[in-house]
């Protein structure tokens, strides 16, 4: 028979350090190693925390004899002999230094703070940017109830009371293009002001061909961009990379965002990001809408069906304005190579997952153990449980503790609800019906577990 004993700080009978006795309170009830005690009682004279400890505490100012959401409880003895815990954060932990339920952590795509407030305990991350602060929120009567908040720090100070410390929050430079150095870290400084340095995250995209000079072609006129987003010059592919990598060495923590293909993994990951991300939903629709059209071809030889397909890949953006008129073999040529290169007619693609897949199997080769991934983007009813499926393979499972899954809160919430969760209701209600007017319901001998609730 097997024992399983449960050891904490306080049954080591560490005296503690004078004045710090209400920091050390929080933490006396936290579970060590039992195979650690012997080391350390033969070490330690004395137990305290750490300064970080106190900073923590004093900013979130949580119940008493707790530790916020958010952080994970780490011990460390100092050469004063003295066994200090520490609050590291660490989004998979909730209060008092607990892992959250499951390693698959939940993040929502909103700055609607009534549409966050009934979710924020399931959350570990909430991302939100301009445009959906002000088109889906700000500007929006429907959401902004009585135009209550009027702006974007209102509307983040707002959202960062209610989801309090365990939650990062990623929010998106105003202008990585035009900005220099020193006023994009004055920005990140203020996000940095409002929600604190444990939960603020920079969101930095990937740039591309696009640059100060040209960035206003996707914002004037007919609003399309006039280079090939495969002609690129190496500095201004390579900004959103060191952006990334300035912020980092100035200690934020960075959600390197805009990743659609498998290819922009690694050079990605250089960058030393704290999230990197997955989109996955509109370049799932437009290889489905890509191989539809290359398959009608095959089968009917049609070339409108090209034509077609080159107004499809000119609206998506993989040729330009300028390129109206590109031969219909070359628009053949580079469809066929994108639904090869997704692996869409095979199983590892079909389901648009090729990219989470690639993601994972790089990042569990990285030196970056708190990178994670996003995966984002999300719509319809397979997504989803597509991706809870895969996370729960066995070629994925490891890598679980390393994904977070966003997306709307209302997407989500579906995922929660049955059809069966309705029949379960009615006969529950119906039976507490029958029992308030005093009657017996007839016996239903076929469903008597209904009824066990």
């Amino acid at each position: 028979m097997t024992v399983q004993v449960k050891t904490t700080i306080q049954s080591l009978n560490l005296a503690v350090v004078p004045g710090e006795e209400k920091y050390v309170a929080r933490v006396l009830r936290h579970e060590i190693d039992p195979c650690a005690v012997q080391d350390i009682v033969a070490i330690a004279e004395k137990i305290g925390v750490t300064p970080g400890f106190k900073k923590v505490i004093d900013y979130f100012k949580v119940a008493q004899n707790e530790t916020p959401a958010g952080f994970e409880v780490k011990l460390e003895i100092a050469p004063d002999k003295v066994l200090r815990a520490d609050l590291v954060r660490n989004i998979s932990y909730d209060k008092n230094g607990v892992l959250r339920p499951t390693n698959v952590l939940f993040s929502a795509d909103s700055a609607n703070p009534y549409e966050v407030a009934p979710i924020k305990g399931l959350l570990a991350n909430l991302t939100c940017n301009p445009g959906i602060i002000y088109d889906l929120f700000i500007n929006n009567p429907e959401a902004n109830v009585g135009n209550k908040f009027k702006t974007r720090d209102e509307v983040m100070a707002e959202i960062g009371n209610i989801l309090g410390p365990g939650c990062d929050i990623s929010v998106e430079l105003n202008d990585p293009f035009g900005a220099s150095d020193a006023e994009i870290l004055e920005e990140a400084a203020k996000f940095k002001e409002m929600l604190s340095e444990y939960r603020v995250v920079i969101k930095v995209p990937h740039t591309g061909p696009v640059n100060k000079d040209n960035v206003g072609e996707l914002l004037t006129g007919d609003k399309r961009f006039s280079r090939n987003c495969r002609t690129v010059s190496t500095a201004d592919a390579l900004r959103g990379h060191n952006l990334a990598l300035m912020l980092h060495e100035h200690g934020y923590r960075v959600n390197f965002t805009l990743m659609f293909e498998p290819y922009q993994t690694a050079l990605a990951l250089q960058a030393k990001p704290y999230f990197i991300n997955s989109f996955i939903r509109h370049r799932l629709i437009q290889t489905q809408k890509m191989e539809t059209l290359l398959r009608r071809y095959r089968q009917e030889s049609d070339r409108s069906h090209l034509v077609e397909l080159r107004k499809l890949m000119i609206g998506a953006d993989y040729f330009t304005k300028n390129e109206d008129n590109v031969d219909l073999l070359s628009v053949k040529d580079l469809a066929e190579q994108l639904v090869a290169y997704r692996m869409y007619n095979e199983s590892e693609g079909s389901d648009g997952l090729d990219g989470v897949r690639h993601n994972l199997r790089v990042m569990r080769q990285c030196n970056l153990d708190d990178t994670r991934l996003i995966i984002c983007s999300m719509e319809g009813e397979a997504n989803y449980p597509d991706i809870d499926k895969l996370l729960a393979s066995d070629e994925f499972v490891d890598m679980a503790g390393r994904v977070v899954i966003t997306a709307e809160p209302n997407y989500l919430a579906q995922f929660t609800s049955t059809n069966q969760v309705i029949s379960y209701q009615r006969r529950f209600y119906e039976r507490c019906q029958w029992y308030e007017l005093g009657l017996i319901l007839p016996r239903r001998t076929h469903c008597e577990n209904c009824y066990r609730m």
